[in-house]
């Protein structure tokens, strides 16, 4: 995840015209809270005359094991630039801040409550005016800080979570390698005691009533109902962390102004900012215009979920009333493989001739059995592209309980958007591991014990496709 921010900060200082003269100034400071933790912060302020209520504002939620520099990058070529107060900060166990990480649990949301009310009590802040922006870890604050009472005039997320659980381990088997990874970008003694007690647990896709009760209290979704917040939710085709399911299942149960916007950037394999960047930040720029400063430009109307074409091109995205129409591909693999621990079955899939493109969960329902035990199984979609590169469709996993009586188990893809030219070699892999699909895919890394023995019979692969291609 911290490559992600590095890369955010090194796109806008490579950015030509970026040392323009700035249309704000820039303070440095620190706010206490009320344990003592001094909070770092960075305020920018615009240098034009200040409205009657005060300038409207925007706090900057950064991801985790970045800093507030990252958002700094992003604030000086959009927000502080457009009128904005802008506050970002280094969340508590980051950068220059003190205190130990607890992963937006309730001592970040009593920081978050304090800075917004330090910023708000400032004369020259409208304090009824100002909204939040958040990525990755951000985002998830943003979405949680709202729920615990944060009266945030409007918000925006990206690429995040709504449902901790649902995202990291989907079906009951954890992504041990993104979970491992995303513990290791905050050093262990920067990191609270809660979240050292659930890393065994989690990476052993052990969902216990703490790790339960730990990703409940970081989750948003559960309440999401309730509110009226202005929303806009942005979220990439393809994330191993966070697919668009995160972002639909939250934007379904929202009650005020929302809009969904799915484009080609995200954690890996996708990247952050992706080429539709300037999209991200100038509809995530009315956004703000139009409920922080009562700007009637539009934004708001219309329909409200878009989807970006990939490879992305200029004025492709295409805009719909709820989620795009899809049609549903089913494929039979037959056969009969046994395959031991370190094991893997490959099968060949049959598609239709050209441009293909797919979004939603694919399934992959298959005859198994097991005269030992094998206790998880990983499913991977992938392809050889024309080009001699492999691409991942999706994959996901679930935990086993077999016998020697042939039964049909079902894994659900995560919710991706992908687009596959013609002549694309598709493939499925099951396996106890990720990584027999390929050595650098980490996402499953947890072996089953050996002696371990599986036997995959008849599979059926159900992969949506869009009723109307807009790629390619």
């Amino acid at each position: 995840m911290r490559l992600l921010v590095l890369s955010l900060t090194a796109f806008f200082l490579a950015l030509p015209g970026v040392a323009h003269a700035a249309n704000f100034t820039k303070t440095d400071g620190a706010v206490t809270m009320d344990d003592g933790v001094a909070i770092t912060y960075t305020l920018y302020e615009p240098t034009t005359p200040k409205p009657a209520a005060g300038f409207p504002a925007i706090m900057m939620f950064h991801g985790l094991g970045g800093t507030r520099q990252d958002m700094n990058a992003l604030a000086e070529n959009s927000f502080a630039n457009e009128g904005y107060a802008v506050l970002t900060f280094d969340a508590r166990g980051h950068g220059t801040s003190g205190g130990l990480f607890s992963l937006d649990g309730p001592r970040e949301i009593a920081d978050f409550k304090a800075l917004f009310a330090w910023l708000t009590a400032r004369p020259e802040i409208d304090g009824k005016d100002v909204g939040a922006w958040g990525i990755s870890l951000g985002g998830g604050a943003v979405w949680r800080s709202i729920v615990d009472g944060i009266p945030f005039a409007a918000g925006e997320v990206v690429e995040t979570w709504t449902d901790l659980i649902s995202a990291l381990a989907p079906q009951g088997l954890a992504k041990t390698g993104l979970i491992f990874g995303f513990l290791q970008a905050v050093p262990t003694d920067r990191t609270s005691p809660d979240v050292l007690a659930i890393k065994g647990p989690a990476l052993e896709s052990d969902l216990n009533s703490d790790v339960t009760s730990f990703a409940l209290q970081r989750s948003s979704r559960q309440a999401l109902s309730t509110v009226k917040t202005p929303m806009f939710l942005f979220q990439g085709r393809r994330d191993y962390a966070f697919d668009i399911d995160q972002a639909w299942q939250g934007y379904k149960l929202l009650q005020g102004p929302k809009r969904l916007y799915i484009g080609d950037f995200g954690h890996p394999p996708s990247t952050f900012p992706g080429p539709d960047i300037s999209v991200v930040l100038g509809e995530g720029g009315d956004w703000f215009a139009r409920f922080l400063k009562d700007e009637p430009n539009g934004i708001d109307k219309g329909k409200p979920v878009q989807l970006a074409p990939s490879p992305w091109k200029e004025a492709g995205a295409v805009s719909y009333p709820s989620l795009p129409p899809t049609k549903r591909l089913a494929i039979t693999l037959p056969g009969s493989n046994t395959i031991a621990a370190s094991g893997s079955v490959v099968r060949a899939v049959k598609t239709p001739k050209g441009l293909i493109e797919t979004f939603g969960s694919p399934t992959v329902t298959a005859t198994l059995s097991s005269r030992t035990a094998f206790p998880h199984l990983v499913a991977v979609l992938s392809a050889r592209l024309p080009d001699g590169s492999d691409y991942v469709l999706g994959e996901g996993g679930v935990p086993l309980k077999l016998s020697k009586t042939p039964k049909p188990v079902t894994i659900r893809l995560a919710f991706w958007a992908d687009t596959l030219p013609a002549g694309s070699k598709v493939r499925l892999t099951l396996a106890a591991t990720s990584t027999a699909e390929s050595p650098g895919n980490l996402v499953y890394f947890s072996s089953v014990p050996d002696g371990s023995t599986l036997t995959v019979g008849k599979i059926v692969l159900t992969v949506p496709l869009l009723a109307k291609p807009i790629s390619g």
